[in-house]
């Protein structure tokens, strides 16, 4: 086929026209939807499954810096108890610590004397150890160095991870978008579906980013600080540990509040975006009709409508932060005031109460960072879940559906045979019934009609764009449910209504269909179609750059291209959508020619509205309401004087005024 086959989406997208009975939408088949935050989340970490070797040395690098950090700590406390003691040391008498603390209890200070007794390493008279300070001080300094280029290296790999699986996750869903049957995109509006290709897929690698690398030194951060808690003083992890409950209860109530929003925010962005690229793509339209007002309208709504759900979403999300903080300093105080105490005491040295402080907040900092990571997580799995959506939708079972160029089996003769078929869009709302027809090898079918009575899905149905509810459809008496769908369109050749031209040269363009056509044989069909006319007064001729959009060429022109195109394939059955309607009229009949010799010997469905065009048809199908109530030749068909002399008779009169 030459223009469905290694179609993108935008061109799959306008191969089925809908709108009307005739043309109406089949709906997506949107597959489940992921249940709730756990299991879309778990699918997201499968994900990250092929890196699993990276991802364990990103493990062992997080234990490694976090080591680090956990360390310091400890050794700045021992460097402050060698300081405090040699400033105690320096004001006491005797010659031991146990001389101190009698000569402490002999004056009837008990207090003192308990502190003298819980000072470690102290040596009356002699003052601060330099020597030992500054050698711990290195060995903090080393201790932390390290640890940064640890962390350095994970965030290096967890960069490369999340890269790397948001390529692949892109990769799925383009290959996805290839495997989905045209009724997927008569429900998704485009937009809706970029979004989720583009803006989803970049909230998930932001999020995927920024959370990886944190939560899990997040994670390890509370193990180690815990460890080294309970190592200094158990009676004050364990009043540290008592906030931990309040904050997962806390984050918990919040988060489930919050995930609602943040699906939702998405969803509204999704719509958002399909509004504006509808208002983008319709501009002309817009201007011609005067709906700029109109249309402000409605991009106001839906902006307002994604306002809502993210203010919602990031003010209830926002929570999180204020009562981690709240919680953190009350148990900062409490750690504060019985520490204290445990010095004065002395059960603890003063250096072991100053690394525990720091313990403290090191891990309230990480459970906080493990809080404030939640509405990023929301966000990110959210956008992930509308990916996943995608990705579940039900395909087309077609094995062969990814071949790019199919091998034809033998010669198409292209005799065509609608056997007793039926089809709908809509199970309540019977289209086609019972319809039976054949097309003999060669002839011209022409399908005419009002708006809405099924010529379009006729041909749908032959490229297998739909399946059949009844009957069947036979190529050469060969149901064409027996071919693979990318054998059977590589036979077809479709010209549509809507020209679709690529980004890149005029000689690419033509060749879409054949990519491994010769200069000879593009050129050949260009003058064949009349291409070459206008190609010649081209400064660049065949080299001629043209936008996805074809700006730079006439509706006539992008028209002749697809022709040529359709041309150069040389397919054994040929499907004309309005082939000519955007062309002058001596380019008509220029082309009218062209068609007549691309014709020879193939089978031709023509669906048209100008019935102008029609008058050398071997056979017309008139069609009403998904049923062919007419069939012949056009002069039988006026001689009739039924549905068909009607229309001719409404078109030539309209013509005439």
């Amino acid at each position: 086929m030459s223009e469905s086959k290694n179609g993108t989406m935008k061109q799959t997208e306008r191969i089925v026209q809908t709108g009307g009975p005739g043309r109406g939408p089949m709906g997506g088949m949107v597959g489940q939807k992921a249940d709730d935050f756990g299991s879309s989340a778990r699918r997201l970490l499968a994900r990250l499954r092929p890196a699993r070797g990276k991802a364990v040395a990103v493990l062992l690098l997080g234990l490694g810096s976090v080591a680090s950090v956990v360390v310091g700590p400890y050794l700045l406390g021992k460097a402050t108890d060698a300081v405090f003691t040699g400033l105690i040391g320096r004001k006491l008498e005797g010659h031991t610590q146990a001389d101190a603390v009698a000569q402490a209890e002999a004056s009837g200070n008990s207090g003192y004397a308990d502190f003298l007794r819980g000072l470690k390493d102290v040596i009356p008279g002699q003052g601060i150890d330099f020597d030992k300070v500054g050698h711990l001080l290195l060995i903090t300094l080393l201790v932390y160095v390290g640890g940064q280029v640890l962390g350095w290296l994970q965030g290096y790999l967890v960069n490369d991870v999340v890269q790397a699986t948001v390529r692949q996750m892109r990769t799925d869903v383009e290959e996805k978008i290839h495997r989905l049957p045209l009724a997927y995109f008569d429900k998704q509006p485009r937009g809706e579906l970029l979004s989720r290709v583009t803006n989803d897929i970049d909230n998930v690698a932001q999020n995927l980013q920024q959370t990886m690398s944190q939560l899990l030194t997040s994670l390890l951060m509370v193990i180690g600080v815990l460890g080294m808690m309970f190592w200094v003083s158990p009676l004050l992890a364990l009043i540290a540990l008592v906030s931990v409950p309040l904050a997962m209860f806390t984050t918990g109530r919040i988060m489930k509040r919050s995930q609602s929003q943040f699906i939702n925010q998405w969803r509204q962005t999704g719509r958002l975006n399909a509004q504006v690229e509808e208002s983008i793509s319709g501009h002309a339209l817009v201007t011609v009709f005067g709906r700029r007002r109109a249309v402000e309208a409605e991009f106001d709504a839906a902006n307002e409508e994604l306002y809502q759900s993210s203010y919602r979403a990031q003010f209830i999300s926002g929570l999180v932060m204020p009562m981690m903080m709240l919680i953190g300093n009350l148990n900062y105080v409490v750690i504060a005031v019985v520490g204290g105490l445990r010095v004065a005491s002395g059960s603890l040295s003063l250096g072991e109460v100053q690394a525990f402080i720091q313990y403290s907040r090191m891990f309230t900092q990480p459970i906080t960072q493990i809080a404030s990571m939640a509405n990023l997580l929301q966000s990110g799995v959210a956008s992930a879940e509308r990916v996943f959506e995608l990705l579940d939708a039900d395909e087309e079972v077609d094995p062969s559906a990814l071949s790019d160029v199919p091998a034809r089996t033998g010669t198409t003769r292209g005799e065509v045979a609608f056997e007793h078929v039926d089809f709908s869009y809509d199970p309540e709302e019977p289209l086609i019934e019972d319809l039976s027809l054949v097309a003999h090898p060669g002839q011209m079918v022409a399908i005419v009609g009002p708006t809405g009575a099924g010529k379009t899905t006729l041909v749908n149905l032959i490229m297998r764009f739909y399946e059949l509810d009844g009957g069947r459809i036979t190529l050469d008496g060969v149901d064409v449910t027996a071919m693979s769908r990318a054998e059977l369109r590589s036979r077809i050749g479709m010209v549509l209504q809507d020209t679709w031209i690529f980004e890149g040269t005029i000689r690419d363009n033509i060749a879409y269909g054949r990519p491994d056509a010769t200069d000879d044989e593009i050129r050949a069909a260009a003058r064949a179609t009349y291409v070459d006319r206008f190609v010649h007064s081209l400064p660049e001729g065949y080299e001629t750059k043209v936008d996805d959009e074809g700006s730079n060429l006439s509706a006539g022109e992008r028209q002749l291209i697809t022709i040529a195109r359709a041309f150069l394939a040389q397919p054994a059955l040929l499907i004309l959508d309005e082939a000519t309607s955007s062309v002058d009229t001596r380019t008509e009949l220029l082309l009218q020619q062209a068609m007549a010799a691309l014709r020879t010997d193939r089978t031709s469905f023509v669906i048209a509205h100008r019935l102008s065009t029609i008058r050398d048809a071997d056979l017309i199908l008139v069609m009403e309401h998904g049923r062919i109530v007419e069939q012949g030749s056009h002069a039988e068909l006026l001689e009739r004087d039924g549905a068909f002399a009607r229309l001719h008779a409404a078109q030539f009169a309209a013509a005439a005024v």
